[in-house]
């Protein structure tokens, strides 16, 4: 089954992952949306093809599943028909795939995100395939990957941290100081703007309003720790608490810095053009390596954690999610999608996806890290280091309030930054529509 998409994917850029109204609900505009399909399920499936729904559509994903799923296959004799369909059109559609008759093996995101569709029993439990590869994984991945009722649901495949990147050469040209504490960060800011730099690389226009995201996780958790963070994100705590109030005071600060234009731009652009040059932060995730192709600027770019703003809370949190697979409900080869899940949550499929994809990080402890570049090395460390890891707002919260109210309001906030207490009030307003007291 070859690839469905609006849009030829040259014209699409990376869409690394993207926040969609209405992410679990069927909406017109869901409905309206080409819907992913699975590929070979009808009755008479074949007993010897395992079918893989995957949103990995971006040459580089693409290219290392196809790796991972080219040995298995020498390894099992069971085929594996992959059928990829581009990033937002997956999230889009996702709700109803599961509801239809999907891949055997699907890709999806742990935590929240995989915990919801295993309540709605749209997935199945896979605590055999855990009996295999468990040995590899810290508790931490493990409780990641376990639904609400304790059982298993996901397979990872692998992590990547988001920090602040830069490229180093910028830095030495200017003669700037990496920034430690929230005082020299915003100092730095001044400074370059001073110098003629766009200081914070920025791009949130069209479907990319989810990349703002980064920068208010990493506020919340440096000012006000990671347990108020997490209390907000599952709708536990008001957000006209006055510690989120203090959230947007603090990004107010830093806004006169930010890249002009950037409701208008993609965060692929934003992106370019800090390896470009022509910006010198960007609060992003790893993943901006996909966008290097000449090792010599992947050589030259670098990262530091996001500031410290609160001594008490230091630079203790890391957000890191974890991206990998999941089982459908009723797959036509049940026994074969295991297998496929075994091998998956493997070392060696670790190994042969990073082979390919260097901006990931593999999560399984038994795989080698040889192959690893500068980046993915000090990334692991960064996640190592980590007290607390968080996932991503619109993983560790329901994505329907974050797409459809967390998002609009923030980003409108961010074009007009003023006090920011209507656009709090107008986010609680909605909370209890989306978790019970």
């Amino acid at each position: 089954m070859t690839q469905q998409s609006r849009t030829p994917l040259a014209a699409q850029g990376p869409g690394r992952r993207r926040v969609v109204g209405g992410l679990f609900g069927l909406g017109t505009a869901v409905l309206s949306a080409p819907l992913l399909t699975a590929c070979g399920a009808g009755a008479a499936a074949d007993p010897k093809t395992v079918t893989f729904g995957s949103n990995g559509a971006d040459a580089t994903p693409k290219s290392a599943y196809a790796a991972v799923t080219k040995a298995f296959t020498r390894d099992s004799n069971l085929k594996v028909s992959t059928n990829t369909v581009d990033h937002d059109t997956f999230q889009k559609s996702i709700t109803s795939y599961l509801q239809g008759t999907p891949d055997d093996v699907f890709t999806w995101f742990a935590g929240y995100r995989m915990q919801y569709f295993a309540k709605k029993g749209l997935c199945a439990p896979v605590d055999d395939v855990w009996d295999t590869i468990g040995g590899g994984f810290s508790e931490a991945t493990k409780q990641l990957s376990r639904g609400e009722d304790g059982k298993y649901y996901f397979v990872p495949l692998y992590n990547y941290p988001w920090a602040v990147f830069y490229r180093k050469s910028v830095f030495e040209e200017g003669g700037y100081e990496v920034p430690r504490t929230w005082d020299e960060f915003t100092a730095l800011a001044k400074q370059m703007k001073k110098d003629g730099l766009a200081p914070i690389a920025s791009g949130y226009g069209g479907g990319d309003s989810w990349s703002v995201l980064g920068a208010f996780d990493y506020l919340d958790l440096r000012a006000n720790g990671y347990d108020f963070h997490m209390q907000l994100m599952r709708g536990e705590v008001s957000w006209t608490d006055k510690r989120a109030a203090r959230v947007l005071d603090l990004w107010r600060e830093v806004t006169p810095y930010y890249q002009s234009g950037a409701g208008g731009r993609s965060w692929q652009d934003a992106a370019q053009s800090l390896i470009d040059k022509k910006s010198g932060m960007a609060v992003i995730g790893l993943f901006l390596g996909q966008q290097v192709t000449d090792e010599k600027i992947r050589a030259d770019i670098d990262f530091f954690p996001f500031p410290e703003i609160d001594g008490s809370h230091g630079q203790d949190a890391v957000e890191a999610p974890t991206d990998g697979f999941m089982l459908s409900r009723k797959p036509k080869n049940d026994s074969g999608a295991r297998k496929f899940l075994e091998f998956l949550g493997g070392a060696r499929a670790e190994e042969l996806y990073m082979g390919v994809d260097p901006s990931n990080l593999a999560v399984n402890k038994q795989a080698s890290t040889a192959s690893y570049n500068d980046l993915q090395k000090k990334s692991a460390e960064l996640i190592a280091s980590a007290k607390h890891i968080s996932q991503f707002a619109d993983r560790d919260s329901d994505p329907g309030f974050i797409s459809t109210v967390v998002l609009p309001g923030l980003t409108e906030w961010l074009g007009h930054p003023d006090d920011g207490a209507a656009t709090l009030k107008r986010i609680e307003s909605q909370r209890s529509r989306f978790f019970s007291a």
